[in-house]
């Protein structure tokens, strides 16, 4: 079975090892942008869907929309570069919201980061099948099947490897992707400037006169194109996954994330543009224009391919951005200790197999639909983007450091665009599906309190003062009654009572019985034995086991005077092959369950292992 652990998720990593699994610039480009990089994918495809849903009225504001969607990217890359900066210690958003604006607004950003990556896993994998079905129609029908095989067996089971092996198999899928685009970029360009065609179509210029209809239904094309923004902010939740120094290799990063990113955008939009795509069943738009561009020839597939995997490499993103995240909040006590853990491999286990769990759960609720779970992305981003700027902004005045105006200008300029885009995506797609995350914040907010409030109630129970500590150790004689539950003489029952008296205390055996004939047998067996234990029968008349002990028990604790401590010892035995199990009762299981609810009642458990 270790052969097989070690075969799936590779051999353990010592604790000093962690150094060597930080990332250098290049590896963290591909494993940090693969989500950004890889909405190239649906983002312009979603803008022109949403126009074309009005009959192809407003077609003419794609551009426009994009546009807004490639300033609005500029503002968020200077904004998060500035957090990066800021927040060294990693947590983006949610860290430093703690730090300069309270509670409540970093567990809102916490919540809508948990939104994010949730929904990033999710929309990816799903794309990625989207983009699969488009080069082979075949697979029409296959979705969430295929969508919950790469996530769990692939996604989940490469990054529980650890981060630097999971770099190592992800790395080169993005640069393969960007090679791609940017040469399909380049040659559709190249045509549509060489060519005879106009370089705008009279057909891709047509837009209805603007009216509050009009603009509702551009705004909500551009908070769909706002989705291709989502990972922005992945690089400053992992500066402390970057080679030292970490915070200029995160920025620096940051920067040719969004380059690269602005050009994909810009470039695949005037494409479409140019020879006026429209959405088609089953048929991505970045499908149609490689086949526009090269034909259905090797090209072509080979960018269907990427795409394919960049989109599935995307959730990697969430799954290098989410447990981080979680493990810091588990820190702070908002979430679960055991999310700060960190696993084997040295990555966040628990964290990973959290993400999985809930995209799964989303992917099979939303049966894999891209245009579904797009009407709940882009919120949570956004929402975290308005709280790391504002945050930003109360620490440039509050610090006042050089050029600390110049930076309060920006982040100021830059939270009040994305609080203006988070009502705009609100609003717009309030019906098709935002009502959702706007309801799952204020309820993961309300968990998170709850779980806070736990470990400090917990951590105040817990609380011992050294005069405290010592006077509970200077108690002279303590006193134990040992209870050893037995239904016959046996190999266990010797041993259990063998145990119990190796405890140190008074010892009683207790016997239950449903039948005067056989407990006269059993007591005349007791008597034979000549043991200086003294045996205590309770009659069952309604045949039951466990009520009478945990009813003996109830009776014993009121005499606390005279024992400090009662202790069950429950004889118990192991099968050889589990299926054995199923062949006897559970008794004990029972018994130990329902013991360990009561107070001041200790409960120990011996095994009797069988060979076979």
């Amino acid at each position: 079975m270790r052969n097989f652990r070690q075969l799936l998720f590779g051999k353990p990593l010592r604790s000093e090892e962690a150094a060597h699994e930080r990332l250098p610039k290049w590896k963290a480009l591909s494993i940090f942008s693969s989500d950004a990089l890889s909405s190239v994918g649906y983002g312009p495809e979603q803008i022109i869907i949403t126009l074309a849903a009005s009959g192809m009225l407003v077609y003419g504001y794609f551009g426009y929309a994009t546009i807004a969607v490639l300033a609005l990217l500029t503002i968020v890359t200077l904004s998060y570069v500035q957090v990066a900066r800021a927040n060294p210690g990693g947590g983006g958003s949610y860290s430093i919201a703690l730090h300069h604006l309270g509670e409540t607004p970093a567990l809102t950003a916490a919540a809508a980061l948990v939104a994010d990556y949730v929904l990033t896993v999710a929309v990816s994998v799903s794309s990625g099948t989207e983009a699969l079905v488009s080069a082979f129609p075949d697979l029409i029908g296959w979705e969430v099947p295929v969508d919950l095989a790469v996530l769990v067996l692939i996604l989940t089971i490469i990054n529980l490897r650890g981060v630097r092996e999971s770099s190592n198999i992800f790395v080169w899928p993005t640069y393969f992707f960007m090679f791609g685009i940017l040469s399909m970029l380049g040659t559709g360009i190249y045509q549509a400037l060489t060519g005879t065609a106009p370089l705008v179509p009279a057909e891709s210029l047509v837009r209805q006169e603007a009216d509050w209809v009009v603009i509702l239904l551009v705004l909500r094309a551009f908070a769909n194109g706002c989705s291709s923004m989502t990972g922005i902010e992945a690089i400053s939740n992992g500066v402390p996954m970057f080679k030292e120094p970490g915070v200029t290799n995160a920025i620096k990063t940051t920067y040719v994330m969004s380059i690269l990113l602005g050009l994909m955008i810009a470039g695949i939009s005037f494409l479409f543009i140019h020879v006026h795509l429209l959405p088609a069943d089953h048929v991505t738009m970045l499908s149609q224009l490689a086949e526009q561009t090269f034909g259905r020839g090797w090209v072509y597939y080979y960018i269907q391919l990427t795409t394919m995997l960049i989109l599935y490499l995307a959730a990697n993103t969430a799954y290098n951005g989410l447990p981080p995240l979680l493990s810091i909040m588990a820190r702070d006590a908002y979430v679960p200790r055991y999310l700060a853990a960190k696993g084997e491999r040295l990555g966040y286990s628990n964290g990973i197999l959290f993400l999985t769990l809930i995209s799964s759960v989303l992917i099979v609720i939303f049966q894999g639909n891209v245009e579904h779970l797009i009407s709940l992305y882009a919120i949570g981003v956004f929402l975290s983007f308005t709280i790391a700027q504002t945050s930003l902004v109360v620490k440039w005045t509050k610090e006042r450091e050089a050029g600390w105006q110049s930076r309060t200008i920006l982040n100021g300029f830059g939270a009040s665009i994305t609080a203006i885009v988070v009502i705009v995506i609100a609003v717009t797609k309030f019906i098709h599906g935002a009502w959702i995350v706007l309801f799952f914040i204020p309820a993961m907010i309300a968990i998170f309190r709850a779980i806070h409030r736990h470990y400090q109630i917990a951590a105040s129970q817990l609380h011992i003062s050294t005069e405290e500590f010592i006077s509970q150790l200077q108690v002279s004689n303590p006193k134990n009654l040992i209870i050893v539950p037995v239904s016959d003489i046996t190999q266990i029952v010797a041993a259990t009572i063998r145990y119990a008296k190796a405890l140190g205390g008074d010892v009683i055996v207790l016997h239950i019985y449903t039948d005067e004939a056989a407990y006269r047998q059993f007591a005349a067996k007791w008597e034979s034995l000549k043991l200086d234990l003294p045996l205590h029968a309770i009659y069952s008349p309604y045949r039951s086991t466990v009520q009478p002990i945990l009813s003996y028990v109830s009776e014993l604790e009121m005499h606390k005077s005279i024992y400090h401590y009662i202790t069950i010892v429950i004889p118990e035995f192991e099968t050889a092959r589990w299926w054995h199990r199923l062949l006897h009762n559970q008794t004990g299981w029972i018994l130990r369950t329902l013991l360990i609810l009561r107070d001041n009642i200790i409960v120990s458990t011996l095994p009797y292992h069988f060979k076979e």
